[in-house]
């Protein structure tokens, strides 16, 4: 698959894991994974996880996908904007970078994850 194929699939992956059942999630990620959330960081798939779920029922509706191969050959760029739906609420617009870091072959973790609201300036 090219690096677009296995980015396109990821963010449909993704989306509709976390919309669905965010405990799914859980499989994305490694120990060494990071997330910043608004500014917060946090390392490890658990404490990740723990975070995502925090934030709730999430509706996300995604507006864009660019993609980049990195400089490490097996791995995957991506920059998503979108709105999102929390808890019902009226959506806001947000931004969210991935690094995907190859395995092996067609297999992919989260290595860097980092997520923005996006409010009007």
């Amino acid at each position: 698959m090219s690096a677009e194929e296995v980015a396109n699939a990821f963010v449909q992956h993704f989306y509709a894991t976390f919309d669905a059942n965010a405990d799914n999630l859980g499989g994305l990620f490694s120990d060494q994974s990071m997330l910043t959330f608004e500014g917060q960081q946090v390392q490890g798939a658990q404490n990740i996880l723990q975070k995502l779920k925090a934030v709730g029922p999430v509706k996300h509706n995604v507006k864009t996908t660019d993609i980049q191969p990195s400089s490490n050959p097996n791995a995957i760029v991506i920059f998503v904007t979108g709105a999102i739906q929390i808890g019902g609420d009226n959506p806001l617009h947000f931004c969210e970078f991935f690094q995907l870091v190859g395995t092996g072959p067609g297999q992919y973790y989260v290595h860097n994850c980092v997520f923005r609201l996006n409010y009007g300036l």
